[in-house]
């Protein structure tokens, strides 16, 4: 992918067929769909691919154990029917990874049981793996550092794991390589109309300032948290369809669980459900819902949320983690849809909602990454069928996703990049320094080919761009990406084109963002 291109596509004053707002997993997921129907598309994101939720999510790909327990029995099956639809498409990404419920009382091994073999049931021939019971023994062997006064037993089941924001990138670039045009900082500042009717957008490159306007035969708004900001500048009175959460995540060292076997702690006192998920060599700890009325790209986590999960998993874990021993947290926000009477967002089923407004404006919300597929599927339909679109039916069920190879089912770092790890070999032999010898930090699993893949070929525009999503360094651990920043910038200025003073704004920039992903704020200049 190249920006510049993108730019100079806009500037041919075409008339699109449409105009997708939001470059999360749902707008982006819709590029992939129209674009693979052969329609002319325009997708604009107000900063980077997936730099909010979609890129802050637990890294499942699930059916929603909880959701089962509160009899959305639809919900489930469909996302079991799409994750593994997405386990086909996307082998490189998505990993097969197993979850262990351990059981305290007697009555748990009969509830989770009947519950998980539902479960197996509901997913049909899409099931990774079946689920089995397991002795207190066997429990210790796949989790040695649990807590084992009281086990009585456990049972592990299969679900889909995967890295959010790489997922994005190749959905992305997938959808540009259908014909889609994707142009990140861009945001859309006003909405065009003729007749009261939805013309297109009028939007900004955030690059040079440079404005324009748009036009498309129809607009879909996928913007998440977002959607009821643009639904506004369509119109004002326009009632609020969007309820956020908020959730955060911490990492630790995986040592506190050291197994390729996640730990499922089933109930809490929100009625959630926690995870300790091995990941990139980590421990990735979450997650908590609490209601919040702003909606920001950067969301802070809450001191109630840190000490909610350190207090959870502690019941848990042998050795207790401190706040000290939090390597990096972030919080993202959900884009829960509005239900009458529900107050509490934890309640608040996933269901996603498609909204046609009088102007002929488009909002899809609600959902989760799970079912990002089934989501464009239904707002392209809808939007074929509202602006005379040419009707063709959904290609995606059975789409290879870029970067796609046969039987290569991984979730480790390097290997995500599929079919295009030939071209980082080949950039390798041709730069010695850039490779396997030459890790950017010890603590991190990241190269430097890796960055300047990310300009090249990923559109990566800033150091946060390449440390927090083309790579998860800033998510694994903050301490250690402030330490490659100046490294990574003085990259990405030889890739670029940028003055040693772009290098020193960057760096400082993303040290400035960086302490709110450290837990004791270290990491202020």
């Amino acid at each position: 992918m190249n920006r510049s291109e993108m730019i100079q596509r806009c500037q041919q004053g075409l008339v699109w067929d449409l105009i997708i707002i939001g470059g999360g997993a749902t707008g982006l997921g819709s590029a992939v769909d129209a674009a693979s129907r052969g329609l002319k598309v325009l997708l604009l994101e107000q900063s980077d691919f997936a730099k909010g939720t979609s890129s802050r999510s637990t890294k499942l790909l699930h059916g929603g154990l909880r959701y089962l327990k509160q009899g959305h029995i639809s919900l489930v099956m469909e996302a079991l029917h799409e994750r593994g639809l997405l386990y086909r498409n996307a082998p490189h990404l998505v990993g097969s990874l197993p979850f262990l419920i351990p059981f305290y009382r007697w009555w748990e091994k009969w509830f989770y049981g009947i519950g998980l073999k539902l479960y197996d049931l509901l997913a049909g021939s899409l099931n990774l793996r079946p689920s089995r019971m397991l002795t207190k023994e066997e429990v210790l062997l796949h989790l040695p550092t649990l807590v084992s006064t009281h086990l009585r037993g456990g049972m592990i089941y299969y679900d889909g794991q995967f890295d959010d924001a790489r997922l994005a990138i190749s959905l992305a670039r997938t959808a540009e390589g259908l014909g889609a045009t994707v142009v990140n900082y861009m945001p859309v500042q006003g909405l065009l109309k003729e007749r009261e009717r939805i013309a297109g957008v009028i939007a900004t490159d955030a690059e040079t300032g440079r404005s324009y306007e748009l036009k498309a035969k129809a607009v879909i708004n996928a913007t998440g948290v977002f959607v009821d900001q643009i639904r506004y500048l369509d119109d004002p009175s326009s009632a609020p369809l969007c309820s956020p959460s908020q959730g955060i995540h911490l990492v630790l060292d995986r040592s506190f669980l050291p197994s390729d076997t996640a730990l499922l702690i089933p109930s809490t006192e929100d009625g959630r459900v926690l995870f300790l998920i091995p990941w990139h060599r980590h421990l990735l700890v979450g997650t908590t819902d609490t209601a919040v009325q702003a909606v920001e790209l950067e969301p802070l986590p809450l001191e109630k949320e840190i000490e909610f999960l350190l207090r959870h998993i502690a019941h848990y874990l042998h050795r207790a983690p401190k706040r000290s021993d939090i390597l990096s947290l972030y919080a993202g926000l959900r884009p829960l849809v509005k239900m009458a009477g529900k107050t509490n967002t934890a309640s608040l089923a996933r269901d996603h909602v498609v909204v046609v407004a009088q102007s002929g404006l488009i909002t899809v919300t609600g959902g989760k990454w799970t079912t990002y597929r089934r989501m464009a599927q239904d707002v392209i339909d809808k939007a074929i069928s509202i602006a005379d679109l040419p009707v063709s039916a959904c290609r995606t069920e059975a789409l290879r996703l870029h970067g796609y190879q046969e039987g290569h089912h991984v979730v480790e770092a390097w290997t995500q990049y599929g079919s295009d790890a030939e071209e980082l070999e080949e950039l390798i032999r041709q730069h010695p320094d850039w490779g396997h010898n030459h890790l950017l930090h010890p603590r991190l699993p990241y190269l430097p080919v890796e960055v300047v893949w990310a300009v090249r070929k990923e559109m990566a525009r800033s150091l946060e761009d390449v440390l927090a999503r083309r790579t998860r360094a800033l998510f694994l651990d903050a301490k250690a990406a402030v330490e490659i920043a100046p490294r990574v910038a003085r990259l990405m200025a030889q890739e670029l084109g940028k003055s040693a003073a772009w290098e020193t704004k960057e760096v400082r920039a993303f040290t400035e963002l960086a302490v709110q992903y450290n837990s004791v704020n270290e990491l202020r200049m």
